[in-house]
Parts: C-alpha cells; structure tokens; sequence
C-alpha cells in the first residue's frame, strides 16, 4: 500500500475546487452589500472611523472602500476594481462593485448544477462582447460647446452626491476648470490633466457658495519679507526657478582649516559674493515676483528687497508647474542659462490675501490659463472633503464627454435595455454556454433594482413594469427616477450618463467576475521564520496566518 506524499507544510491551508469558488463568490457579494445603499439619489451616507478617531463620511464607493481593511483575496481584488474604476473615468466607482458582486451571485446556481467555470467564463465573455454592441447602439453624440446641455449631464451624474442640494453649483465648477485646463494636441484630441493642473484648495469657512474656480492658481504661502516685499502686484513680471539662492553647500562633509582671520572674512565674501552674483543675474532681467522650489537665504532677500521684487520660496514643485502653465512662464533651473522668454507675463494680478490665521498667494486673471485651482469653502473640513470628493467625480464625467462626446440614459435604462437583449439572444443559443450568457444579462438588472430599492419603492411591481416597458420597445430610454421609485423616459427627466463611463463598468465588472470564477484552488500559510521562543513559552514557535475565507467572511 502507497502512502500519500505531503507536499505542503503542514501548517499551510488549502481550499479547493467548489469551496474555493463559494468563497469567493460570498466575499465579493459580502463587499457588494457594504456600498449597495449608497447608489442612486436616495442613497444613504457612510461613516467610517480609523483607528486615530479620524471620521469619514461619505457614499462615494471608492472612498468607502479605500478606507476598509479586508483580509480575504477575493474581497481585496473587488476593492481593486473601484480604485480601477476611479482612475480611468472618475465615476461609476459603486455600481461596478455592486455589477460585478451580482455576475457573481448569479454564476452560483450554474455552478451547482455541475456547469464548468470555463463555460461559465465563456458565456460571459459573449455577453460582455453583445452587452458592449447593444449600447453603443443606444449612443448618441452631445455638442460639447453648448454649456446648458453639459450642466444637464454632469448635474444628472452627481445626483446622487452629497452636494447635489446645492443645484448645479459643483456641475458648473466642474466644466470651468475641465475647460480651463483642456489643451487641443491636434488631430481632434484633447490633454485634460485635471489630476495635475486643477488643483483643489479647501478654506474652511464661509459657505459653499463662496466656492469658485480661480483663473490662474493659489497656494499657501507668504512672501519671504512680509513687511518690506509688496504684496500686491498688477500685470507681475513672474520668474520661477528651480535653484536655490543661497551658498551652495558642499556635497558631503567639508573641512575648511583657517590660519587666519583674514581668511575667515575672505570666506564670508566668497559667500556673499556667490549670492551677489545670482541675484545681479535675476534682477537683470527686472521680475516683479521670483518663486523657487529651494531655499532663499536672507542676504538674498535684502537683495530682492533694494530691487522692489517680491520672492517665494520653498514651493511645491506641482504648484510651480501649474504657476508655469497659468502665465506662461518656464521654470529655470540655473539662474546663468535665464532668458527673457522664460519671464511669465501671463498673469494680470499677483496677491497676498490673509484668510483666517494664514495667508494664501493668488497669481490669477491670467489671460489664458491652462491651469486653475478651485477654492473651496465650507463649514467644516469633514463637509470640505465630501465636497472635494463630489468635485473631483464630477471633473472626471466632464472630461469623458469632452474626450469622448457621446451619451447614453441613466436610471438603470441602458442596464435593463442591455439585459432585454441578451434574454432575446439566449433563446437563439445552443448549450450550456447560453445559461451563462442568460445569467450575465439578469445580473445586469441589479442596477435599476438597486435604485428601486433605495428610495423604497415596492421593487417587484416596478421592475415588472420596466421590462414591460423595455419588451414592447426594445432599445428604449426607459428607466428608473431615482427619487420617486418610478418608471419613467430618461428623455423627458433628462438623466444621462458618458458613454465611456457605462462601457468601463460594465467591460470591468465582467473581466473581473471571470478572473474570479477560474480561482479554483486557494493556498495560504505564510509563516514568519522565526526560532526565537516567545517569553513563557518552550522551544521555537512559528506563528500561523492562515487565510480561512469563512471564518473571515463572517467577521
């Protein structure tokens, strides 16, 4: 008789074929109910505690999700998909998690019945690929010139946010700062960095109608000689420098033997002569303000001081870029190689302004600013950051219509529409692969159910009603209102959403529902090696840390 063959240590745990793809399916569906109230207008607010007593109170799904520590591998890999999300198209971060949770959920009875996840995966895939057909077939192109209509769809976007009760406040904030920094690159393609040329600045403070989008940038800095440098300046001659304007340092440690005292002095002079040098380089070209990265040394600043020039020092190399960007200047890193096309003369207003206890720089009124800083004001910071959140969602639908101008309905439409078309199809499939492909296009219905529910309309009656709606007219703009629970025409509520923002949603749910339908086999047992015995305890102990998907589960 041949004995088994024990590959793996002893302490390592293993889940294997059905058990480990139950357990993925119960982590991701576990993930999908954390954020499923958050979606729609009527959605509910989440307050999250870290461990320094800091409160976050948000519905943004990635921000929900980002702050939560899970153990389980299949649930980290679902957290992946909204940060995934968030950094392609900026929005839709929820109803991916909750999209990807019910492919899941619904592979589960095909699972049971004995159907291979292969066949399983490749049901989907044939979804996804009609899923993607069927609406871009419900497109249609939106002129992104005309402001009224941009509004509509980026008000109807952030509906469900925080600050939707404010009107169309954050909708409008969004498009003068996407429009702000959009840069033609030709051939009809556009560069929109919102990420790195429209800063967000939080004030607490005054009110949210105080919000505005700055023509040019603010950061929080002084001027180096408050009492004697001007802080207000009109049409400034800016020049920005990547140097220090102090005596060079040397490289590594420096040893100087001094005989005499004369020589002491003639060190000093040499300092002093250095600075003398750099700052006759800068005032020769007759800038009113002068911004370095680096440090500026006191014999520099009386310098500056004689010559009437305002100086900053020790900036962000990010705020210097978008400064660079906003007046038109280029950012000089030896003050020998200065040229007079480096001056920035962009600006129509530099000004030191004091609110609160600090004081702010505006280099604004630029004439074409490709960079531009939102000021934010609010009651309090825990308010500021949920407007920030809000803002930032609502910069990244704007730039996808600007990149790609095309629409399709919101409130579920376009879900219910894509699942009437797959249910249609899966009648004219042969085997098994058609359940699979059934089950992707139900799935698809957890969106206009899931608003059903938020607002606590009676779920069943209005789905029923919605497919109806959607089996007379195929392909149709009928949807659900997010805050009556009733079926009603996208068209008329003027609900819309980016094209690039459904197809990434749906293309992300389906990869990800597959990648995790093929997990078969889940091995884990990381031990520390350590043989150093603990106090109070005999020999070497090596310390477990098993992944058991239940037990974490439930926890």
């Amino acid at each position: 008789m041949q004995l088994p063959v024990t590959v793996l240590n002893a302490s390592t745990k293993r889940d294997t074929g059905k058990k480990a793809q139950l357990g993925n399916i119960t982590a991701a569906k576990a993930v999908a109910d954390i954020i499923r109230t958050t979606l729609g207008p009527r959605s509910m607010l989440k307050m999250l505690l870290d461990a320094n007593g800091g409160i976050i109170l948000t519905n943004d799904g990635n921000a929900i999700l980002r702050e939560i520590d899970v153990s389980h591998p299949a649930a980290k890999s679902m957290i992946q998909l909204s940060r995934t999300q968030d950094e392609e198209v900026g929005d839709g971060t929820t109803s991916v998690i909750i999209l990807a949770g019910e492919l899941l959920h619904m592979a589960e009875p095909l699972l049971a019945k004995n159907l291979h996840p292969t066949v399983i995966c490749k049901g989907y895939a044939r979804g996804l690929e009609d899923a993607v057909k069927i609406v871009e077939g419900m497109s249609f192109p939106i002129d992104i010139n005309d402001r009224s209509q941009m509004l509509k769809v980026v008000n109807s976007c952030i509906a469900t946010k925080f600050t939707h009760r404010f009107g169309t406040l954050m909708a409008e904030l969004a498009l003068d700062a996407v429009q702000t920094v959009q840069v033609d690159i030709g051939s009809g393609l556009k560069d929109i960095d919102i990420k790195n040329y429209a800063k967000v600045e939080k004030i607490p403070g005054g009110t949210i109608e105080d919000c505005r989008v700055l023509k040019g940038v603010m950061f929080n800095k002084d001027v180096v000689v408050p009492g004697r440098m001007r802080r207000k300046i009109m049409n400034p001659r800016i020049l920005l420098l990547d140097c220090p304007l102090e005596y060079k340092k040397g490289e590594n440690q420096t040893n100087v033997e001094i005989t005499k005292e004369e020589d002491w002095a003639a060190l000093l002079k040499a300092e002093e002569e250095s600075i003398r040098r750099q700052c006759d380089q800068i005032i020769s070209f007759k800038p009113d303000v002068v911004v370095t990265e680096k440090g500026l040394s006191d014999l520099a600043a009386h310098f500056f001081t004689k010559a009437g020039i305002s100086a900053i020092r020790r900036l962000r190399k990010t705020d210097n870029n978008r400064i660079a960007r906003a007046c038109g200047a280029t950012i000089v890193n030896r003050t020998e190689e200065i040229r007079e096309s480096d001056i920035g003369t962009g600006a129509g207003l530099f000004e030191v302004v004091q609110i609160a206890d600090e004081f702010f720089t505006f280099i604004v009124d630029c004439k074409e600013p490709k960079a531009c800083t939102v000021l934010l004001r609010g009651a309090s910071r825990d308010i500021l950051n949920e407007v920030e959140r809000n803002l930032v969602d609502a910069m990244g639908v704007a730039r996808n219509i600007c990149i790609d101008p095309r629409l399709v309905p919101g409130g579920g439409a376009c879900e219910m529409a894509v699942s009437r078309g797959l249910s249609d199809r899966a009648s004219s499939m042969q085997g098994t692969e058609s359940w699979a492909y059934k089950a992707a296009g139900q799935a698809l219905e957890v969106i206009p159910r899931t608003l059903t529910q938020n607002c606590g309309a009676n779920v069943i009656r209005t789905l029923t009603k919605l497919r109806a709606r959607h089996a007379d007219e195929p392909g149709c703009s009928w949807g659900i209102n997010g805050d009556t629970g009733e079926v009603v025409d996208m068209k008329e509520l003027g609900i819309w959403e980016p094209l690039a923002v459904k197809l990434q949603t749906i293309k992300t749910s389906i990869d990800s529902a597959k990648m995790l339908l093929r997990i078969d086999d889940i091995v884990s047992g990381i031990s520390k090696k350590s043989s150093v015995p603990k106090p109070g305890k005999q020999g070497a102990e090596v310390e477990d840390e098993n992944v058991d998907s239940e037990r974490m589960i439930n926890e």
